[in-house]
């Protein structure tokens, strides 16, 4: 077989029967329209319902009536619109951090969180299952100073820092000391109100850099860095994927800042969201199911083999439940399972 063939087999491969999303055909809510049938919504991000919250769209649509659709610009250029400035300032109170600057999705957060910052001589220390965004991110940096933790493991990452006490007292060829970057992908932890592990655990301040998405229980899209002052000025001013990229869309971001405003006036649904949650977990418990450690609302049933999963969706959704199938790469070979939200 030649490269060529080799390549289109790949593409063959890639677009069987089955391995494209199912289109939805209605707005997003707790059922969903799919093929012209109403089904249960086990597998969506949009975990407080903000997605078709009625106060997010009128947002949205008071803000196309006044400012138009798109920015018109990257931020850096004449696409800064003063709701950028007030949903990035709502934000930075939110997490109760100095500033906060916002990007066009979490994916783009990370990259540009730590490619900024970080340059080859430096160090990152990197959690075993951090996200593929996280991965990526320093993989595009080129740090040749990579170590990796065991997942959750304190014990592993105190070993690994205690490997690294003389590189990291090693000028590099500028004379300055490495930037040491420790990673982790946290979660708002089981009983949080919706601001993070930094807010549950109080460490504002100590932790340099906050990174979050706005496309799951913000119900809209985007992503933001939080942190001091300084420092999100340094990734307004530095960071490619702000600079040369346009931002969050008009409707988007006023949206944004009425979920925002949503969560600073109750947790109510923050709490309901976790009530639900607690419940499902019981009952797949209690039906003998494996659902991992799961501290989040997402709730892994693990199945292991690709092939049970996909047969396990298929048969939810003739039931009338839509719950996908998560397989390699998006978990390891032999790591599948029903995701469900």
């Amino acid at each position: 077989m030649n490269q060529i063939s080799a390549f289109y087999q790949k593409i063959d491969e890639a677009i069987k029967p089955g391995k494209r999303p199912l289109v939805v055909e209605s707005a997003q809510g707790a059922y969903l329209t799919i093929e012209s049938k109403k089904k249960l919504n086990f597998c969506s991000n949009n975990y407080l319902g903000f997605a078709s919250n009625p106060r997010l769209k009128k947002a949205a649509t008071d803000a196309i009536k006044k400012y138009g659709v798109g920015p018109g610009a990257v931020r850096a250029l004449s696409g800064t619109n003063t709701l950028h400035i007030a949903l990035e300032e709502n934000l930075a109170k939110f997490k109760k951090a100095e500033a906060a600057l916002v990007v066009q999705g979490g994916y783009i957060a990370n990259l540009a969180a730590i490619q900024t910052l970080l340059g080859k001589e430096d160090i990152v220390i990197s959690d075993e299952l951090n996200h593929a965004s996280i991965i990526d991110a320093i993989r595009l940096a080129q740090i040749k100073n990579k170590y990796i933790y065991k997942h959750r493991d304190m014990g592993d990452l105190e070993k690994v820092l205690n490997e690294i006490k003389e590189l990291r007292k090693t000028p590099k060829s500028d004379n300055e000391l490495p930037i040491v970057l420790i990673v982790t992908d946290g979660v708002f932890s089981m009983d949080g109100d919706g601001r993070g592990i930094v807010d549950h655990f109080n460490l504002h301040g100590e932790v340099d850099i906050d990174v979050g998405t706005l496309s799951k229980a913000f119900g809209v899209m985007g992503g933001f860095i939080s942190g001091k002052r300084e420092l999100i000025e340094y990734y307004r001013q530095k960071a490619r994927q702000f600079l040369f990229s346009t931002g969050l869309t008009v409707p988007d971001t006023a949206a944004l800042i009425e979920a925002v405003k949503i969560l600073e006036e109750s947790d109510k649904l923050v709490k309901k969201l976790w009530n639900n949650a607690n419940y499902l977990k019981r009952r797949f418990k209690a039906l003998s199911f494996d659902t991992g450690e799961s501290e989040t609302p997402i709730t892994p049933v693990m199945l292991g083999d690709e092939n049970v999963a996909i047969e396990f969706s298929a048969k939810l959704l003739e039931n009338g439940v839509f719950a996908t199938p998560i397989k390699f790469p998006m978990v390891p070979k032999g790591k599948a399972r029903i995701r469900v939200m």
